[in-house]
């Protein structure tokens, strides 16, 4: 509703699961819109975030006995201030649930599966991917899941529930590393993949360690360090054995990649075959379109790079026609990869000025906010094979831009 309410510009619900449950209150560029949503006025909305907001200050400051003495008297006043609220606000209040429902909790073993089960479900909405969102729209909309997830690894866990807990902070941290990479922001990016990958070593689960070195090496491959790169992809294919897994294709692409960009052509083409060969035995869940599957599109992407580096580039065009035809969603960064492949390709053939202008076109067509980061490394990468006036040419437009 509150999509449609924008012109169909996308919507994370999990905005408002945190506002209506107090966890984060919304800022007033966002109370036009909640009020359209819910057929109120500005004003209310913004009396009833005032209220939410006073009632926190008042949480803050009220510290009950240790004895217990004054509790049910701020049970009794926050029944009493959460009515007011639903006057101003228009609703009607459930007097008391909340603290049941913490009473509740509190007598139950499993008291943290709420929590649990929330970060599982972050974990599943957010490794979709971007969905033509700005890397730093998505890392911000992480960072409340990111404090709750550092919040509920301080507390203890039965071993069975530690270890799943342990996998899901390695999936949620290794999107934030990838996050980080794609900004351009290598320093961050190492660091997140480190505490990505002693999470997934404490899980015991190799597909995902395996998964997460195949991102690491992404890392040094796109930033100038193919050496490096190689050594991690190769650790992720140990980790990933002979099961015909998206890790495994990954980490053999990635692979493929780095070797080709050390100019170890003949080892390179033989991690395509691998590369292909796992590919084709993917099941459905394994070859979904996340960032933790690895589907056909992912696949003819990292295939058009690998042959690119190579400088073989009739394959490179087919791969990267391939890539072109199966990116259906908006996709701005694989879109513009894609055609900088294109660009270094028509460089190698001797048409410079061919790929300047494709890549020039492609730079100046980018929203803002993505010409930092991995696609601005790939286009210097071109400027730096262009020759004379060539170089130039392109070198004005990414200064002028």
């Amino acid at each position: 509703m509150l999509q449609e309410a924008q012109g169909g510009k996308w919507f994370d619900p999990e905005n408002l699961k945190r506002w209506e449950t107090e966890r984060r209150l919304p800022t007033p560029v966002w109370h036009e819109l909640l009020a359209k949503g819910y057929g109120r006025s500005v004003e209310e909305i913004v009396h009833a975030v005032a209220a939410s907001r006073r009632w926190r200050r008042q949480q803050r400051r009220a510290a009950p006995a240790p004895d217990g003495e004054g509790k049910e008297e701020t049970a009794v006043e926050r029944r009493r201030f959460f009515g007011v609220a639903a006057v101003t606000a228009g609703t009607a209040a459930l007097p008391g649930i909340a603290e049941a429902r913490q009473g509740i909790d509190a007598g139950l073993s499993g008291s943290d599966a709420g929590d649990l089960a929330y970060l599982a479900g972050a974990f599943e909405r957010h490794r979709g991917g971007y969905h033509g969102r700005p890397p730093s729209l998505v890392l911000d909309e992480m960072t409340a899941d990111l404090g709750l997830l550092r919040e509920v690894l301080g507390r203890p866990h039965p071993a069975a529930t530690r270890a799943e807990l342990a996998r899901t902070a390695a999936g949620i941290t290794g999107l934030v590393a990838i996050i980080q990479h794609d900004r351009g922001d290598q320093r961050d990016a190492y660091g997140w993949f480190a505490t990505a990958e002693q999470a997934a070593r404490e899980s015991g689960d190799r597909h995902m360690l395996a998964w997460v070195l195949a991102r690491h090496a992404m890392v040094p491959l796109n930033y100038g360090a193919p050496k490096t790169a190689a050594a991690l992809a190769m650790r992720a294919r140990t980790e990933a054995g002979k099961t015909p897994t998206a890790a495994a294709a990954l980490a053999a692409a990635v692979t493929a990649r780095a070797l080709a960009s050390t100019g170890d052509h003949q080892a390179a083409l033989r991690a395509v075959a691998d590369a292909r060969s796992i590919a084709d035995r993917l099941d459905t869940s394994q070859a979904a379109d996340t960032w933790f599957g690895y589907p056909l599109q992912k696949h003819h992407v990292h295939l058009s790079q690998a042959f690119t580096l190579m400088g073989r580039t009739r394959e490179a065009y087919e791969e990267q026609e391939v890539a072109l035809a199966l990116t259906r969603s908006p996709s701005v960064m694989t879109r513009a990869l894609l055609s900088i492949d294109t660009a270094l390709c028509l460089s190698a053939d001797g048409d410079h000025t061919a790929a300047v202008d494709l890549a020039s076109d492609v730079w100046t067509r980018l929203p803002d906010a993505y010409r930092q980061g991995l696609v601005r490394s790939r286009a210097e990468s071109l400027h730096r094979t262009l020759p004379g006036s060539a170089h130039e040419a392109f070198g004005d437009v990414l200064v002028s831009r």
